[in-house]
């Protein structure tokens, strides 16, 4: 049997996973698989080397106090593919921990295709050099990125972005409402802290003081936070003394009701804000590091915006506030916008529809594609 081996590392990686192992199957039910991943490609049937959670970090400060963890989980990870000699290796995103296990590998000879493609377009472009040496095709999620890499010398294809099918966009408003007892009245907010615990501890604090002034201003307010299940006792915890009422949603079929239900959302930035674009809900994008950090990322970094949706769209479309700049304050004032005027909304909901249509592959749905490459490279390789 052809064995496919799956690294991800966090939890938007294990969504790719699990559909990717989906696309997969249905080309090939023979397929076996191996390597790690989370919850959403343990519904699969995939077991995992040991717990995705330990790789969730971010960071350069906040990884040093895990150095000596994450290398013995760099070598458990290698002696397992040397051992089980995969047909392929698909390493998705997490490039901090992924890229390195790349190097590891590369000896053996088995083709490695690193899924999400390393934003080299945003900072540190002379990584360019080691991932040509490290991978041998990269599946990409936007569309400019392939002729970035191609250029380096990198095989890249671009397979559309997996926002695209992930449902956000097909949840039901009433039955939000209805599972949470919500009146007509109710204005919802989609609250967002990341799906990292360093996200999370950094984040809730400060959207819990926005909401806070929010509620002066715009009545019967509700907070719905969707959270991935690695972070969802973080949450409970950092939200228990809100003065708004928090909904956790730990599903995908509640994530996307509360979606359909958002009056607006307060989200951190990533893909997030796709996933608030691809269901028509106006939003804003907050985000902290470590002050170290940021002041090492902002000498390295190389785009004008932090969000997907104002890079595609190539304009400031979604109100950005980054690390001094996200104050309850300034929160609260441009959701309090958001909320109470059709104008804004309806100006970030135009400008969706010509992003949304950026990020679509030439045919098909992007885990379909991203399996076909995928199994033709195993066909290929001698």
């Amino acid at each position: 049997m052809t064995l496919i081996y799956l690294v991800a590392g966090e939890a938007s990686g294990d969504v790719l996973g699990a559909r990717l192992i989906a696309a997969l199957r249905a080309r090939d039910p023979s397929l076996t698989f191996a390597g790690i991943g989370g919850d959403r490609m343990a519904e699969q049937g995939f077991a995992t080397l040991f717990p995705m959670r330990e790789l969730a970090l971010m960071g350069l400060i906040e990884v040093l106090p895990n150095i000596l963890r994450l290398a013995r989980r760099l070598r458990e990870t290698e002696a397992d593919i040397t051992a089980r000699r995969p047909a392929v290796i698909v390493t998705i995103d997490s490039p901090g921990f992924t890229l390195r296990l790349a190097e590891r590998t590369k000896p053996l000879g088995i083709p490695l295709i690193h899924y999400v493609a390393p934003q080299i377009w945003a900072w540190r472009p002379g990584r360019v050099a080691k991932i040509r040496a490290r991978v041998d095709r990269i599946l990409c999620l936007l569309p400019f990125e392939p002729v970035i890499f191609e250029a380096a010398g990198i095989p890249a294809s671009f397979v559309g972005h997996p926002v695209l099918e992930s449902g956000v966009d097909a949840g039901d408003a009433a039955r939000f409402r209805a599972a949470h007892a919500l009146s007509p009245e109710s204005r919802i907010l989609v609250v967002m802290p990341g799906s990292r615990r360093i996200e999370v501890r950094r984040l809730l604090p400060v959207f819990g003081a926005t909401l806070r002034l929010l509620a002066q201003r715009v009545p019967n307010l509700v907070a719905a936070l969707p959270v991935s299940p690695v972070v969802a006792e973080a949450v409970r915890a950092g939200t228990a003394d809100w003065p708004v009422r928090p909904i956790l949603i730990t599903d995908n079929s509640g994530k996307h009701d509360a979606f359909a239900a958002a009056d607006a959302g307060l989200i951190k930035s990533g893909t997030s804000s796709l996933e608030m674009a691809t269901a028509g809900v106006p939003h804003l994008v907050a985000y902290k590091v470590n002050p170290i950090t940021a002041a090492i990322v902002r000498r390295l970094v190389r785009v004008p915006f932090a969000s997907l949706v104002n890079l595609l769209a190539e304009r400031a479309v979604v109100p950005e506030y980054l690390q001094q700049d996200a104050t309850p304050e300034a929160l609260s004032d441009a959701l309090a916008t958001l909320l109470t005027s059709a104008d804004a909304a309806a100006t970030q909901r135009a400008a969706f529809e010509d992003v949304l249509a950026r990020l679509r592959p030439p045919e098909g749905l992007p885990s379909a594609a991203a399996a076909a490459i995928i199994l033709q490279a195993i066909e290929d390789h001698p």
